[in-house]
């Protein structure tokens, strides 16, 4: 026959032994720890542990003889003659402070000055609800304006690139032009002086001065017999 496993079970005596062994344990490190926070104390000044130890007694409302300021007296502060200071003595000793409650109430300016103030900055909710419409109507209707600004562009754009391209053409063309003049007008300097001129040089402006005088007479006289031409040849006989 097999025996039955044996049933894991303690000792009393084990028991026993393990809780000492733990107690003492426990025992030796709170020791440690008070005596090395009284080793910390012989260190700090006898001014530092007798602040450290001090437990001051609580303070109590003196109900029977309150303070109560003389208003009257020069040698009291004013701002314990105010309304303010009359409310929070009257708030802590009640009828014993010798104020009377309907001082405390508010005036009626300053009841209507209370109201305003509620209803600037604690409005009803029907007007809050009222403020939130009127933002969101306004938000929505910037929104609208900003897509119509944007629909607009958008239709106007074909016709902004395209001018931006003809711009850019003719830009193309006039640098073309006027390098076609410069080139020429370099070669007439050669071919009149049989050496390159600098086109900055006083030389090479007056020989375009020149040019420039003699290309107007011609645009002239060309606009002229072509009126001549168009008037017929009585109008060129007059003429001579």
């Amino acid at each position: 026959m097999t025996s039955a496993p044996r049933a894991n079970t303690f000792d009393v005596g084990e028991v026993t032994a393990l809780s000492s062994n733990m107690a003492a344990s426990l025992l030796s490190s709170r020791t440690a720890l008070l005596l090395g926070v009284s080793k910390c104390n012989s260190f700090l000044p006898a001014v530092v542990q007798q602040t450290a130890s001090y437990n001051p007694r609580p303070l109590w409302l003196n109900i029977k003889n309150p303070y109560i300021p003389n208003k009257e007296s020069e040698k009291t502060p004013e701002w314990q003659k105010t309304e303010k200071y009359e409310r929070k003595l009257f708030g802590r000793y009640g009828s014993s402070s010798g104020v009377e409650p309907a001082k405390l109430w508010p005036s009626h300016a300053r009841l209507e000055e209370l109201m305003a103030e509620e209803k600037e900055w604690h409005p009803p909710i029907e007007v809050m609800l009222e403020n939130i419409a009127a933002r969101e109507r306004e938000k929505e209707q910037k929104r609208t304006q900003r897509e119509k600004i944007i629909a607009a562009n958008m239709a106007k754009m074909p016709k902004m690139i395209g001018d931006w391209k003809k711009q850019k053409r003719e830009a193309k063309q006039k640098q073309r032009e006027e390098k076609m003049k410069r080139d020429k007008l370099l070669a007439e300097a050669r071919e009149r002086f049989g050496y390159a001129l600098d086109p900055r040089s006083a030389k090479f402006q007056e020989m375009v001065t020149e040019i420039e005088k003699e290309e107007k007479k011609k645009r002239k006289l060309l606009k002229r017999r072509k009126r001549e031409e168009e008037q017929g040849p009585e109008a060129a006989e007059s003429s001579q």
